[in-house]
């Protein structure tokens, strides 16, 4: 395989120098040493590697790539507390940032986590969404295009972030109104005032949230366009996005005023339709990304396993050259755990390539060490073993 020259200088690239894991998992005290080149684990079923991808998931907004309570992931045998810390390259320079829980002996972790950047304590993850991007495939997400619309939105919201930080804290909004309403509905309520308030933060965040989506699926098609002139033969198949959902069908034809005024007007009439529900059935937590098989004209949840893991590669891809352009050409860092063992060596070769030529600090695992031997000279190898690491390149 002939390895394209990446496009991005170390300088402009979004990565991880120095990373210190302290009872996370099963990481007693790590400390370890990367360049911005990718970064390839190895080692048998439980070693620890996605134990450290999901730590690095760490280091960006949310809750990482397991979604795990943050008091499940102390190590056994330790305080209740744990820590990641890292030296980051972001477009803001070289940071210090690190995050975890505190816990005294024989007590329970406190629920939420801090954050520092440079010794400063955050009010929380939030923060590093304008810092730190990171996009990631697990094998849990093998099943996104046949599973629930609510892990298709937290997918396409993930990506949103990237080149939105602010998306994150409007999504919040709207959850904490629409629990508060679905509250009053449960609770009997019917005094119009009381729901109006969280009704109007709503529509607020509700269209805003819809506006983002449509946006952001439109330069995500634009960018696959793109990816399938430079590559019309590429392996990982170019895929048609669409997004399903009331307010994103009247933001199509509408002013956002409008969609707001009419979101308004339906969430008032609907009080005891939804009261009966048990909870809201109208908004933007309702609406559901629609990926296609381009070449073949195929709804995804049609397609084989493999097209469904290629389509789901090429998403990512296309997203990560997306936020590249808009970033000031720096990419997000690629989280790509177990990755390939469910790829041919045709697509694991391209995929390769496009990593390269992208510039990405990609981060990826697998038990054998052969299915990444064409990386040999481009990548960090380690070697994992019960939460130790060797380096073999």
């Amino acid at each position: 395989m002939d390895m394209p020259a990446p496009t991005l200088v170390a300088a402009q690239r979004l990565w991880v120098e120095r990373l210190v894991l302290t009872n996370f998992r099963n990481y007693a005290s790590t400390t370890l040493l990367f360049s911005a080149a990718p970064v390839v684990l190895v080692g048998h079923n439980g070693a620890g590697k996605t134990n450290l991808m999901e730590a690095v998931s760490l280091l960006s907004a949310g809750q990482g790539l397991r979604r795990a309570a943050y008091p499940e992931l102390a190590r056994l045998g330790g305080d209740g507390g744990w820590s990641v810390a890292a030296t980051m390259h972001t477009s803001a320079g070289a940071l210090n940032i690190g995050t975890g829980v505190l816990a005294a002996p024989g007590q329970s972790a406190r629920t939420g986590r801090i954050v520092r950047i440079d010794g400063e304590t955050q009010g929380g993850s939030g923060i590093l969404a304008e810092l730190v991007e990171m996009v990631w495939l697990t094998p849990a997400m093998d099943g996104l295009f046949t599973g629930p619309a609510s892990e298709r939105r937290r997918f396409l919201d993930r990506l949103i972030l990237c080149f939105d930080p602010g998306y994150r804290t409007r999504l919040g909004h709207f959850e904490r109104a629409t629990q508060s309403r679905n509250r009053l509905l449960a609770d009997g309520v019917t005094d119009r005032v009381r729901f109006e308030g969280f009704e109007r933060v709503m529509v607020e965040t509700g269209v805003a949230i819809a506006a983002a989506r449509l946006e952001a699926v439109g330069q995500l098609s634009g960018t696959i366009a793109i990816r399938q002139a430079r590559i019309p033969d590429s392996p990982f198949p170019w895929a048609t996005l669409a997004i399903e959902g009331t307010l994103e069908t009247d933001l199509a034809g509408r002013a956002a005023v409008d969609v707001e005024e009419r979101y308004a007007r339906d969430l008032a009439a609907s009080r005891e339709r939804d009261r009966a529900a048990g909870r809201t059935l109208a908004g933007p937590h309702r609406s559901d990304l629609v990926v296609g098989h381009g070449p073949k004209g195929m709804p995804s949840r049609l397609c084989s396993t493999g097209e469904q893991k290629a389509l789901l590669v090429g998403l990512v891809l296309a997203h990560a050259e997306l936020a590249g352009r808009r970033g000031h050409g720096i990419a997000p860092i690629l989280l790509l755990d177990e990755i390939a063992a469910h790829l041919d060596p045709t697509r694991r070769a391209a995929l390769y390539d496009e990593i390269l030529r992208l510039g990405v600090q990609a981060w990826m695992t697998g038990t054998d060490l052969a299915p990444f031997a064409e990386l040999a000279g481009h990548a960090q190898v380690f070697r994992v073993d019960e939460g130790r690491l060797e380096r073999l390149d």
